[in-house]
């Protein structure tokens, strides 16, 4: 039986080796919930560290997340010289747009078991009363 994806798989064999291993341009998962009191951001981010995030409000009054993380695998020996050396670099930039309900001064964010957890809580909507006495002038 013939493979008729042959293309992809020579192009894999040949440039995924020791010296062009392929890149990992894979971005995060992220999933949005929304509950009657606000919405929750998570970002799956196995590995890292509260310090790896950066999470603000821009100028826009956009959510900003970054994450960025250098990782550097060495083995010093005096009497040898590298011929290979891993160097890991992860780095993701997403923008959301907030929408217009979100009270910005209340977001919190954490980190836990590899989840960036980010609480968005809606704004309190005061209900105007209606009912009320008109004076006649």
């Amino acid at each position: 039986m013939r493979n008729s994806a042959w293309l992809p798989t020579v192009f894999n064999d040949f440039f995924d080796t020791d010296f062009m291993p392929k890149a990992n341009a894979t971005a995060p998962a992220i999933n949005v919930k929304e509950s009657d009191k606000g919405y929750t951001v998570e970002l799956a981010a196995p590995g890292m560290k509260k310090e790896d995030f950066d999470v603000h409000i821009n100028d826009e009054g956009n959510l900003l997340i970054k994450m960025e993380n250098k990782q550097e695998k060495k083995e010093e020996d005096k009497n040898s010289r590298y011929l290979r050396r891993e160097f890991s670099y992860t780095k993701f930039e997403q923008t959301l747009i907030l929408p217009d309900n979100v009270n910005k001064s209340e977001i919190k964010a954490r980190v836990d078991n590899g989840v960036l957890t980010v609480d968005l809580p809606k704004v309190e909507e005061v209900k105007e009363k209606i009912a009320r006495r008109i004076e006649i002038g």
